[in-house]
């Protein structure tokens, strides 16, 4: 099924249309929210959307259902709780992603990191940073352009996405850095017609030189981690990344949260698992294992809905097995491969074996019916 691509995200000055109405997408600064926040996010999903709230594999929140009548109230309510820029170049800029594990050095580098980004050229839409300077990587499947990690020996490196090895940098010097090294991918001809990222530019054999070359490389990459305890609190997730208003203010009543990429949020300071309705506390729940996007008719390049037929087959996947079902050949909700792939079409349901919703199919034009029988579900 062709699809349409955007080449940029939704903000909250620049909502996207979708087949429920438009998506606001809120940056929290840092990737934190307060209670307060939380509780008045809550209240405006309630009052100027259809309720739903979304978790983005950027670390975002996404508010959906949100009308053309309705955002101006929703933009201004979000504006009082200090979560909207100033302006749309500003939004579109702040693009960085930070670990759920951050402390107190990582918060202050990732804003120097954002307080230097208005210097850098206009670059696309999608190309973003990641400042993931816990001990080892941890966000390493988290799509970016341009990383801040640590080395074995806890120097920090910065790598361009593609690339095995980074620089290394100081922290007061790591700012200064990335800059050159966005000057470095405009300058190498990243862009074209307003869209690129860095790995496509890296993958034609274009690499950085002098102080920004790839000579160091970082730990070795941790698994992600799932729900449960850590340092920091208690990580929680949520089938298919989306939760109802109440959810998240009922979240917010416990602590402060920090977003992740990952389908889950970290509430601050918590010790006990949360018994709240929707959210998943269990690392081997087998939901975690599904990935569906929002489908039809809530996307309108859809063919078909995808969640409930995702739910009906989570916990026939035998262990360890990941699902994509996605509503087009884009593949919105799992850009990396799974073991088994099904993309709605207007003919039925294609079948990919460990691949993305992109490739070529093994079978096409299956029945819900045809897919349930499949070998690799009984």
């Amino acid at each position: 099924m062709s699809f349409a691509v955007q080449g940029w995200c939704p903000g909250a000055l620049r909502p996207m249309q979708s087949g429920d109405g438009l998506v606001v997408r809120i940056r929290p600064p840092l990737g934190r929210i307060t209670p307060a926040q939380a509780l008045g996010i809550a209240a405006a999903a309630r009052a100027h959307g259809n309720g739903l709230i979304d978790l983005s594999g950027r670390a975002n929140v996404q508010v959906r259902g949100v009308t053309a009548a309705s955002h101006p109230a929703l933009i201004k309510d979000l504006s009082a709780l200090g979560l909207i820029d100033p302006d749309l170049e500003t939004e579109s800029r702040r693009n960085v992603i930070v670990t759920p594990f951050a402390d107190v050095t990582t918060y202050a580098l990732a804003n120097a990191l954002e307080a230097a980004l208005p210097l850098a050229p206009t670059l696309p839409g999608k190309f973003g940073f990641i400042v993931d300077t816990g001990p080892a990587p941890l966000m390493h499947d988290t799509a970016a352009d341009i990383r801040l990690e640590r080395a074995s020996d806890g120097t920090l490196v910065l790598r361009a996405t593609g690339m095995d090895r980074g620089a290394p940098v100081t922290v007061d010097a790591a700012p200064t850095a990335a800059l050159a090294l966005v000057e470095w991918f405009v300058g190498s001809g990243g862009i074209t017609d307003g869209r690129g990222r860095m790995a496509p530019l890296i993958a034609k054999g274009l690499r950085p030189t002098g102080a920004l070359a790839g000579t160091l490389a970082p730990a070795p990459a941790l698994p992600q981690p799932g729900p449960g305890l850590v340092t920091q609190g208690v990580l929680v997730g949520f089938a298919f990344g989306q939760m109802r208003a109440e959810t998240l203010a009922a979240l917010g009543a416990l602590g402060p949260l920090r977003i992740t990429p990952w389908r889950m949020v970290l509430v601050e300071g918590l010790r006990d698992l949360p018994r709240i309705s929707g959210v998943i506390t269990d690392p081997d729940d087998p939901l975690r294992h599904v990935f569906a996007c929002t489908g039809a008719p809530g996307c309108l390049q859809a063919a078909s809905a995808t969640r409930p037929l995702a739910r009906s087959l989570a916990g026939r996947l035998p262990a360890g097995q990941t699902l994509h079902v996605s509503g087009c050949s884009k593949g919105c909700a799992c850009p990396g491969p799974a073991a088994l792939t099904l993309v709605a079409t207007p003919q039925g349901w294609d079948v990919v074996a460990r691949g993305i919703a992109a490739n070529a199919p093994a079978r096409t034009g299956l029945t819900e019916a045809q897919i349930v029988a499949l070998p690799e579900f009984t």
